[in-house]
């Protein structure tokens, strides 16, 4: 799937600050600039430079415009990044070769993910790890449970986040490389639809420098 215009632009200037050709301090182009250059609205690019703000790599001075942030920073936000692949997500991070290697398989529902998803011990589950690696480092590992019977996120209205300094399951320690008693970072994830269904649930692991900072934004109802 083709990602969304201002994801493209966005990871455009994303990967040219954190490459260095745009140093910190410098100040982008204009809204009209950067529409006319990229053949887009002001709209579109409005929603790209939100982007790169709240991932703390530009910073907007009033009357002034848009300047590449002093120290530009990595951080992590949901729930915008679900939509994404890990693909684009971590290329839009680095400018460093990313991979991503998954692994699909139908497993029996524990008891812990039979009372979240509310099916029976034993019920068959899809269960999908997802390793990715920067330069041959690795940079994250999850692991993702649906029912069955439900694809993908799309029915998905709700997503709660918990996040924790923890220690990493055997699996992704390995993965990560950590020693024995090294804590990661972990971010556990449900996806809900609208009457509380839980349909898809994720525990990913990252190393604990991965991120400066972690945020969580949602869209609030104009009636609420």
């Amino acid at each position: 799937m083709t990602d969304p215009a201002y994801v493209s632009i966005a990871g455009e200037y994303a990967r040219k600050i954190r490459n260095g050709e745009l140093p910190p301090g410098i100040q982008l182009p204009s809204y009209a600039e950067i529409a006319t250059r990229h053949g887009v609205s002001d709209i579109v690019v409005r929603k790209a430079l939100d982007l790169l703000q709240g991932q703390g790599l530009v910073r907007s001075v009033r009357r002034r415009g848009i300047f590449v942030s002093d120290r530009p920073n990595l951080v992590r936000i949901s729930p915008e990044r679900q939509m994404e692949s890990a693909e684009t997500t971590f290329s839009n991070e680095s400018t460093q070769q990313i991979q991503v290697d998954r692994e699909t398989e139908s497993v029996p529902a524990t008891d812990e993910l039979a009372g979240n998803f509310g099916v029976t011990v034993g019920d068959e589950l899809t269960h999908v790890v997802t390793r990715a690696s920067e330069d041959g480092r690795p940079i994250s590992i999850s692991d993702t449970f649906q029912p069955s019977n439900v694809s993908g996120i799309s029915a998905a209205t709700d997503l709660e986040e918990a996040i924790a300094d923890q220690l990493p399951t055997p699996e992704h320690a390995e993965w990560l490389g950590t020693t024995p008693g090294d804590l990661v970072k972990t971010v556990r994830q449900r996806f809900m639809t609208a009457d509380g269904q839980v349909i898809m649930i994720s525990n990913i692991s990252y190393p604990r420098d991965r991120y400066d900072s972690f945020v969580f934004r949602m869209k609030l109802s104009a009636d609420a």
